[in-house]
């Protein structure tokens, strides 16, 4: 089955982290780690392990593109990334520093990739790696086109995200494996 992944990296990493603070017992659960601000900072995914377990065989992958921020000039992240068979999209923050356009430009992808990439309704697959809710729009446009959409991310993602697609893998039981 052709697969084209999308991930938005800031989601997957700071989520990632909360959920390895309450497997290490930092915190009661999820969202007592968001609330008091609890993460475990040694938790680092491997960019080509989340694709292999999300995507399977390289020979499946259409396409995988990773969303994140500009990292510092030293910073080999997104090198790493692309290694790992990740085009990425890079977006500089705001004046206050703050993450912008990244769910935005997601979506947009999907929906463009969906009119342009998919051939086969039956056979293609598309995967978001993230867990908000602002996807929702573009996931149920995608979906009443009759396409296959997957969500894999944490366990906690948004009730109405995991809803609105056609299935939902949570990466909880991968969090080792993905550990770099």
């Amino acid at each position: 089955m052709p697969k084209f992944v999308y991930v938005d990296n800031s989601n997957v990493w700071i989520e990632g982290m909360r959920v390895s603070a309450v497997e290490r017992g930092l915190a009661f659960d999820v969202y007592d780690a968001s609330l008091r601000n609890i993460v475990d900072y040694d938790w680092k995914y491997d960019f080509g392990r989340l694709l292999e377990i999300v995507a399977g065989p390289k020979n499946n992958l259409k396409r995988a593109v990773l969303y994140g921020s500009r990292p510092p000039q030293n910073d080999s992240l997104w090198q790493a990334a692309q290694k790992s068979g990740f085009e990425t999209i890079i977006m500089d923050r705001n004046v206050q520093n703050r993450e912008k356009k990244i769910d935005m430009g997601i979506g947009v992808t999907i929906i463009e990739d969906s009119f342009s990439l998919i051939r086969d309704k039956n056979e293609d697959e598309m995967i978001l790696i993230a867990g908000d809710s602002d996807y929702v729009p573009v996931i149920e446009s995608v979906v009443r086109r009759g396409i296959q959409f997957s969500i894999w991310f944490w366990e906690h993602a948004s009730r109405e995200l995991k809803d609105a697609a056609t299935s939902f893998v949570s990466l909880n039981p991968f969090i080792d494996k993905m550990r770099r």
